[in-house]
């Protein structure tokens, strides 16, 4: 097995570094955090941006989401886990902070 140069051990140790940070402050950001969430778990189906169509026709923009549903009811709903009648719908359930994290980013972008 080679030895890595000595000038790539520090380039890796600070590209950690940075990523360690990045991951750091989108933690703390909760609408960051948030967006990540939506996007991972919902923008198969939803629009989760304040512009643009849901990918499923049938699926309800988040951005007026606040229109038809209490959003400070949504981080219990999320906490307790999410479950549909439609078939498309995956059932999954948020911890406390990702719950309240999505619903600060939800907020964001209510129109």
């Amino acid at each position: 097995m080679k030895h890595l140069p000595r000038t790539i051990l520090p380039l890796i140790l600070a590209l950690l570094a940075l990523v360690s940070l990045a991951n750091a402050a989108q933690a703390q950001d909760p609408i960051r955090r948030g967006r990540a969430l939506v996007g991972e778990f919902c923008s198969r189906c939803h629009a989760v941006a304040r512009f643009g169509k849901s990918p499923n026709r049938d699926a309800l923009p988040f951005r007026t989401l606040g229109r038809n549903f209490d959003l400070d009811q949504f981080p219990r709903l999320l906490e307790r886990g999410i479950s549909s009648t439609h078939p498309d719908m995956p059932e999954f359930k948020f911890s406390e902070d990702d719950a309240h994290a999505a619903t600060a980013y939800l907020r964001s972008i209510q129109r």
